[in-house]
């Protein structure tokens, strides 16, 4: 996810992530705390037993005793012979990305390079005509997954030669590559322009081939293809054909157009791709006064997702004409039904939605089963023969929840390869879940499903109609059973192996000691899972205050129960020189970071960590970490910054994180791909100079890369980037 800048898409990625629209008043941990010592004290015997059972015992012995989940078997260790085989790069704030020596780095495409032929290059002018967008690739290039392709053109999970590689394009950095001077000043948007920025978000499908001469795209492949905030997709699953769905486009409510914000991103062990819509804000509108032709549960539920009355949004895509194109993203009520108007556009985004990338003609579905808020993205557990399908996600803004998902269907690896029918077996019926993280390091997953948990028509702060209404409304549904609020849950990767289960919390500028008397506005107390609230001084001058450096949760799932969890925080991002109770995890030069967000499992158990980081930045750019973690538990209880008791994995080192890499200027380092054989790697690079206004007619820009990359002396736009990172001497990435 983009962090805060000054352009106009991020004015709007700071709106969705930091507007606090959660309003529960779920447990914080010294509620917790004291439910358990009241509790506790009349059966064991005294205060400080019972806290040192809670707080000062392994995670493992405190979550023994009558009233507590007995905690899932140890997981088996990360194979032995993993070990991190480059020095450390050290953190800099060159405009060009820096890989350890021995590694080659190439682009594999950017913003604006044609997929297929007929189409010029990019002409670093913002000449490129908005039909053409259909056909090249957009901006904002953030989560993405490798698929290998067969001679056949089918899925092949080994083949590293030949793939299918699909990109997410989260959002227009309009100011820069696209537009001739950036966008055209006024009230009312230009069409043209904002053609070409519907066109540019979404998703790219484009085929890879990987030979002695390195790793390319291949132009005019027949699986090359976009995915638009234009392009039909159906609705399935629960929400299907729900009113809350109806729109002018769709009265019946099963279908939609496009898919917007698509941050983070998901895979399925058939063989499909899974872009998650996250800040969806960006580009709805809602006009004044438009509470009054609302239901009470309208008003609920626009609240709740963070649209008030008389918002515009920064894209203003709505105003450049009265053309359907343009008038579904005004989220008012204009006609007699909402079966003449958009005001339902809110609820058609914030979905997982599914791409077959072997089948371009296909169309993309909307699965509804996995419930809708900010998506950031939707992360599989290693798939089981005869066991349900399960993925984990996050809802990325400050005060959100993490959930979960488990098909009804078990698995059946001849499902491999049967692309949407496969989706609609696994993805259209299942339960979903949402977590609770207690102090004394257990967990519990909460149902979600209409008629439990008070989930019906008796709620009084929304009163729920059916499952379809849960699933749209799933951060109320949080509400109501008491869900954890985490530090902007972002993305997930689960161990190959051992299937524990990490997850990136980026920052919380709104955190405050769970011991403060009273709350100011949007703050938040500490907890265990969220402990930390300090002060951080950036440059020397700039107070940063909460939990700017975010920390990585992790859990392992109960063997037996599917609704108990066992946790602790595996890394706390700081800077090396940081006190003690903020450095919880002893890093150190050569591991140091803030901002935590991009994460993923490689099949060889090493996991890579990104950054989406504002807060270290005077020191160095976004990086991306290599490490090699332990398991849940393998650390001891400590007190955070704030007076916080919390549960830390082992303390790092040069051996189990190092940085592998830094990016160029004003950028955030994301989405990450293999290769089967470990031998190529895919990253993202976003929106390098965001920070610098530019000045178009010097050709001054805050970035230069990509074109710099290979050549100091070649200033050009700047734009996002996919990379290809190999080894010289054609060995494994990392080791």
């Amino acid at each position: 996810m983009s962090k805060q800048h000054d352009t106009v898409a991020s004015q709007v990625n700071e709106y969705d992530e930091d507007a606090v629209v959660n309003p529960s008043s779920n447990a914080h941990f010294d509620d917790i705390l004291a439910a358990r010592l009241s509790r506790r004290v009349a059966l064991k015997g005294g205060i400080s037993t019972t806290a040192a059972a809670l707080l000062g015992g392994s995670i493992l012995s405190a979550c023994g005793g009558n009233d507590d989940p007995a905690p899932a078997p140890a997981p088996a260790p990360a194979p032995a012979a993993l070990k991190i085989g480059f020095n450390a790069v050290a953190k800099n704030k060159n405009d060009l990305v820096t890989v350890p020596d021995g590694y080659n780095v190439s682009i594999l495409h950017a913003l604006g390079d044609p997929m297929h032929y007929g189409d010029a290059s990019w002409q670093d002018d913002g000449s490129e005509t908005a039909d053409s967008y259909n056909r090249r690739i957009g901006d904002g290039h953030d989560g993405m997954y490798y698929f290998g392709l067969s001679d056949a053109g089918a899925f092949q999970v080994d083949r590293s030669e030949r793939g299918l590689l699909a990109v997410n394009h989260e959002y227009v950095v309009a100011p820069y590559a696209m537009h001739p001077t950036g966008r055209t000043a006024g009230a009312a948007r230009v069409a043209s322009e904002v053609d070409k920025e519907i066109y540019a978000h979404g998703v790219s499908v484009v085929e890879v081939k990987k030979d002695t001469a390195g790793v390319s795209m291949v132009r005019g492949s027949r699986y090359n293809r976009r995915v638009t905030s234009a392009t039909t997709m159906d609705f399935t699953g629960p929400a299907r054909g729900n009113a809350q769905l109806a729109t002018l486009f769709s009265p019946t409510a099963v279908q939609t157009r496009g898919t917007n914000n698509n941050c983070a991103n998901g895979y399925t062990p058939w063989g499909t791709y899974l872009t998650c819509e996250e800040n969806f804000l960006n580009v709805i509108s809602r006009a004044a006064g438009d509470d009054a032709a609302r239901s009470a549960k309208e008003v609920a539920s626009l609240g709740r997702y963070g649209l008030p009355q008389n918002r515009k949004s920064p894209y203003l895509w709505e105003t450049a004409g009265t053309a359907d194109l343009y008038a579904r993203w005004n989220s008012s009520v204009t006609g007699a039904a909402a079966t003449a108007d958009y005001r339902n556009t809110i609820n058609t985004f914030g979905w997982v939605v599914e791409i077959d990338p072997f089948a371009p003609d296909s169309t993309p579905a909307k699965r509804t089963a996995l419930g809708r808020f900010n998506h950031e993205g939707a992360w599989p557990a290693p798939a089981v023969v005869g066991k349900p399908i399960v993925f984990y996600m996050g809802d990325d803004a400050r005060n959100e929840y993490i959930f979960k998902f488990v098909s009804k269907a078990n698995w059946d690896a001849a499902d491999v390869g049967k692309g949407m029918a496969a989706g609609a077996k696994y993805l259209d019926e299942g339960t979903l879940y949402v977590a609770r993280f207690n102090a004394d390091g257990s967990g519990d997953w909460m149902e979600l499903t209409y008629g439990k948990n008070g989930l019906d028509a008796t709620n009084a702060a929304y009163p729920f109609a059916d499952q379809g209404d849960v699933l749209i409304n799933a951060r109320l549904a949080g509400d109501k059973l008491g869900a954890t609020k985490m530090d902007r849950p972002e993305w997930g990767a689960v161990h190959p192996t051992s299937a524990e289960v990490y997850m990136t919390l980026t920052n919380n500028s709104n955190r405050v000691p769970a011991t403060t008397a009273s709350l100011i506005g949007s703050q938040l107390k500490t907890d265990a899972a969220n402990p930390r609230a300090y002060e951080d001084i950036k440059g020397g001058t700039t107070s940063q205050k909460g939990n700017p450096n975010g920390h990585i949760i992790r859990w392992r799932e109960s063997a037996t129960d599917v609704t108990k969890l066992t946790w602790d925080i595996y890394l706390f991002g700081a800077q090396a020189d940081a006190a003690s109770d903020v450095n919880l995890s002893g890093l150190t030069d050569v591991n140091d970071f803030s901002s935590p967000d991009g994460l993923f499992f490689d099949k060889r158990g090493m996991l890579w960590i990104q950054t989406d980081d504002g807060a270290y930045t005077d020191v160095t750019n976004c990086m991306m970490l290599a490490a090699v973690p332990g398991k849940v538990g393998d650390g001891a209880v400590a007190t955070a910054a704030g007076g916080t008791q919390t549960r830390p994995g082992a303390k790092a080192s040069a051996d189990t994180v190092r940085r592998f890499l830094v990016g160029p200027k004003e950028c955030e380092i994301t989405g990450i791909a293999l290769t089967p054989d470990n031998k190529a790697l895919f990253f993202n690079v976003q929106h390098p100079g965001e920070d610098t206004n530019p000045d178009f007619a010097a050709k001054t820009f805050g970035s230069y890369w990509p074109a710099n990359q290979a050549d100091a002396n070649v200033k050009k736009r700047p734009r996002s980037a996919t990379v290809v990172i190999t080894r010289k001497d054609g060995g494994e990435i990392g080791v």
